[in-house]
Formats: structure tokens, sequence, C-alpha cells
């Protein structure tokens, strides 16, 4: 199983060449994609489709997955190689359902490992 980060989620939404390698694999999205999605719009910063993040989320081409928060969150804990708390929220959800985040992100490649990342 797939975990998106938020730029995975974006270039699959844009059909960006970055995506490509994700075809045809289970995908899931976190509901911390969808907050930095909202965030990332209303600072100016990524212009969202009509229905906003919401729309985004509910897309057949993932799934939304809904890990218990209590666990989620203790897993954060334990993540100190980063201080940016979507990137650590997205890195807990993927260690705790034992899955692997498809980014492009170097610090979150490095600190999960190759266990728990999947290399755009």
């Amino acid at each position: 199983m797939i975990l998106l980060d938020t730029n995975a989620l974006i270039w699959l939404d844009k059909g960006h060449r970055r995506g490509k390698g994700l075809a045809g694999r289970t995908l899931y999205v976190s509901p911390a994609t969808i907050l930095e999605l909202q965030v990332l719009s209303e600072g100016g910063r990524l212009q969202l489709p009509r229905g906003g993040a919401q729309e985004l989320a509910a897309d057949e081409r993932w799934l939304l997955d809904e890990p218990p928060a209590a666990a989620w969150f203790r897993e954060a804990l334990e993540l100190s190689f980063t201080r940016e708390p979507f990137d650590r929220l997205l890195a807990a959800h993927a260690r705790l359902r034992g899955w692997r985040l498809a980014t492009a992100d170097t610090r979150l490649l490095e600190g999960l490992g190759p266990r728990y990342t999947f290399e755009l």
C-alpha cells in the first residue's frame, strides 16, 4: 500500500510525469495531506479545484485513510528527524500503517528509509 505525500497527490492530480510510477497501485491519502492542501490554498500557494481539498480527498484514484488519532500522534512523537508538522504526520501515518510514503522529499526519504518510502 502506498500513502501519497502532498506533492505526490498534486502531481497525480495534474498528470505530472513524476506520478507515473504510481499507476496501477493502491493509493491512499492522509487527512494531514488534505489539511496541508487547504492551508496552501488559503495562503495563495496552490489553486484547488472548485470543490477544494475535500474534492481531492474524494477522488476515486485514491482512498482516504483515517488512522486512530492517538496512535498516529504517538508515532509522530518518535519522528524527530523533521520539525515540519505535515511531514511529521505523513511519516507517522506511513509507519503506523506499515505502508510506503510516495515522496520526492529528501528529508522524508532519508528519515524513513527505503522500507517506508516510495521514491518519486
